[in-house]
C-alpha cells in the first residue's frame, strides 16, 4: 500500500488534477470532499477519455464530475485475500484502503507485483485484464 496518499479536492478542475498526477509521479488521485472523506478516484485515462476525448474543457469539468457512483474500497484490516478479490472482482488496478472511514492509503498493481508471488500476480492480472 502507499500510504498517505494525497487526494485532489472534488472541486479542483481536471487541470488541476493532471498536473498535480504529473507533479507527484502518478495515474490517478483519490477524490476527497469538503468532508475529508473519499468520494472516488480519478485516473490520467479518465481526464483523456472522458474529458479530452470528449471536447470538454479540463479548466471547467471538475475532479467530482468524474467521480464514480460506486465507489470500491478495502478496509485496512483486509487481507491479501480479499484485497485481491475486490480488485479480481471490479476488474480494478487501484484500490483505496480506508480506516475509521478516512483514506490511508491505495494498493496499486505494482504494490501487487512487489508482493505475491509470480503465479499469483499472473492470476491476478488474467482477471483483472480479461475481457468480456
Amino acid at each position: 500500500m502507499h500510504p498517505d496518499a494525497e487526494c485532489v479536492d472534488e472541486n479542483e478542475s481536471l487541470a488541476t488534477a493532471a498536473r498535480k498526477m504529473r507533479d507527484l509521479g502518478v495515474g490517478s488521485l483519490p477524490i476527497c470532499g469538503a468532508d475529508d472523506r473519499l468520494h472516488g478516484i480519478i485516473t490520467d485515462r479518465d481526464i483523456a477519455v472522458k474529458c479530452i476525448a470528449e471536447g470538454k474543457d479540463p479548466n471547467q469539468v471538475t475532479a467530482r464530475d468524474l467521480a464514480q457512483e460506486t465507489l470500491i474500497w478495502v478496509d485496512a484490516s483486509a487481507d491479501v485475500d480479499e484485497v485481491l478479490h475486490q480488485m479480481e472482482d471490479h476488474q480494478i488496478k487501484r484500490l483505496p484502503v480506508i480506516e475509521n472511514h478516512r483514506l490511508v492509503g491505495i494498493i496499486s498493481e505494482a504494490d501487487l507485483a512487489h508482493n505475491l508471488d509470480e503465479h499469483r500476480l499472473a492470476e491476478f492480472v488474467e482477471k483483472v485484464y480479461a475481457t468480456s
